[in-house]
């Protein structure tokens, strides 16, 4: 039992370590024994292999950064990502949620061991995927640049950008499972809920107060916190724990997501 979550001698990617999920789940990582390459634009204060600035809306600094990371890979844990709230574009939120997580994935793929995984942070507010999946299975044909274009084109269905970027991070995560697995890495997803880190005043600035208030008060009656999502991460990235898991999104919300899909949301009580 004790090996269960023992990542020694694994070799981790992992963007966004500097804060909130990413922070947490790279403390974690370092206890459990892994040697940790961190991606983000802020400083990481905690004691990784290396740690490198890097903006994942930037396609050029993506590329620059893959000189200096590992020739193996055991685990890639995407977890950066900017929340809408107007302090970005919904193109800037896409380059950096999805545009950016796939350029870095993609060039890292080769780099992969056999049993490695893959672990996305999407996000509840993608649940809304299956109704988009022609427009997303569109978009999975696009490189970086073309991402941008298939953006200015669906203008109407992008909106401020940040549930089509989760949107497409579920997708994505289908998709390529099917076809990484044969080469024996697996991809799987967490969909947090509202999760209190530093970024929650932009979240209430882009849903509202009331939309937040629901999504948390529907469940268990709290917002999450950043380390209760960082343990599925770990789980959904060992080798033994998760071996079997390939292609799945694991939600992580309290129950908001139990309580809407059967109709236990009490909208009024938040809305009027």
């Amino acid at each position: 039992m004790a090996d269960l979550l023992d990542f020694s001698a694994q070799t981790v990617v992992m963007t966004g370590a500097a804060t909130g999920i990413g922070y947490e789940t790279s403390r974690l990582l370092l206890d459990a024994g892994a040697e940790v390459h961190a991606l983000d634009v802020a400083e990481v204060s905690l004691p990784v292999a290396a740690a490198h600035r890097c903006d994942l809306a930037d396609p050029a600094a993506i590329d620059a950064v893959l000189d200096v990371l590992p020739g193996s890979v055991d685990v890639l844990v995407n977890c950066a990502g900017i929340p809408n709230g107007s302090h970005w574009s919904a193109i800037d939120i896409m380059r950096v949620n999805f545009l950016g997580l796939r350029h870095l994935t993609e060039a890292l793929v080769d780099r992969m061991t056999t049993g490695a995984a893959i672990t996305n942070v999407a996000s509840i507010a993608g649940n809304g995927w299956p109704a988009h999946a022609a427009e997303l299975a569109e978009l999975m044909g696009t490189d970086f640049a073309g991402g941008e274009d298939w953006c200015r084109s669906h203008e109407e269905l992008l909106g401020d950008g940040y549930f089509v970027s989760k949107e497409a991070v579920r997708y994505y995560t289908l998709w390529r499972s099917v076809q990484l697995v044969k080469s024996g890495t697996r991809v799987n997803s967490i969909s947090p809920g509202v999760t209190d880190t530093k970024i929650m005043a932009d979240f209430r600035a882009g849903l509202g107060d009331a939309a937040i208030d629901m999504t948390a008060g529907s469940g268990i009656g709290r917002l999450a916190r950043p380390e209760e999502m960082a343990p599925a991460i770990l789980f959904l990235s060992h080798p033994q724990t998760a071996s079997y898991i390939n292609g799945s999104n694991l939600i992580i919300d309290g129950g908001f997501s139990a309580a809407s899909d059967t109709g236990q949301v009490d909208f009024a009580k938040y809305f009027g």
